[in-house]
């Protein structure tokens, strides 16, 4: 049977696992280089991009830095999109089961 107590009590835990993940996603750094390395983006688990660093061999050929930075740019993006991603289905794996009602599969 059904039980709204224990909904209850499931979804304030889920809640407080929740705000520990994004204070951990926080955290996390991931980082993105081009170009064998010439160019380095780095952004935490929010997606706020907190450092970028260039090899001085580009600062003469402002084309190839503009290509390599704009792709590593999109790369750590995606790889934050990927974090976030991985996240929710974690916390959508721990939800189990509501009483009789399965939330596995939705």
């Amino acid at each position: 049977m059904f039980n709204t107590q224990d909904l209850a009590k499931t979804l304030g835990n889920l809640q407080e696992k929740l705000k520990e993940a994004q204070e951990e996603n926080k955290q996390k750094i991931i980082t993105a280089k081009s170009g064998g390395g010439l160019i380095s983006v780095s952004a935490n688990g929010e997606g706020e991009i907190i450092d970028i660093s260039i090899d001085d061999s580009l600062l003469e050929d402002k084309e190839s830095m503009q290509i390599l930075l704009m792709s590593a740019i999109n790369d750590v993006y995606k790889s934050v999109e990927s974090n976030r991603k991985g996240m929710a289905m974690d916390m959508l794996g721990n939800l189990g089961n509501f009483g009789d009602f399965p939330l596995k599969g939705l």
